[in-house]
């Protein structure tokens, strides 16, 4: 029902910064505020996971504790777009990063389990290296 597009991925060394950007449209009776949009991650041979989602609506945002402190969830209502500012990261990091929404006019914690999701973006990349 909405489509989603990533950008801002790429390669960053340890300890470096990036910030992700997911622009919504598509949108027929319902509008940006009536979803909640998450972000999800997948490295080669691990399970997805859920790292935050946002509410536009209530402004309502959750964290994953394995992200929280280092990443931040925003909304643009302007432009439809929710972004992720990552920073300090690692290694670790390294994985195919995705924004999904679903519809809810507040984020809940089972937004974080990809299955709850209806509405995916095609990924980008990111990479922790030197």
């Amino acid at each position: 029902e909405v489509q989603l597009v990533e950008s801002g991925g790429g390669l960053v060394q340890p300890g470096g910064s990036l910030r992700l950007s997911c622009a919504a449209s598509g949108f027929t009776f319902f509008t940006f505020d009536d979803y909640s949009i998450a972000w999800f991650r997948q490295a080669p041979g691990k399970e997805r996971e859920g790292l935050s989602c946002v509410s536009p609506r209530d402004g309502r945002t959750l964290y994953a504790d394995s992200v929280k402190g280092r990443f931040t969830i925003s909304s643009d209502k302007a432009e439809n777009t929710v972004y992720l500012q990552m920073n300090g990261l690692a290694p670790e990091d390294t994985a195919i990063y995705t924004c999904a929404a679903e519809y809810g006019s507040t984020c809940l914690w089972r937004y974080l389990d990809y299955y709850a999701m209806n509405d995916w973006g095609k990924g980008t990349l990111v990479t922790v290296a030197s």
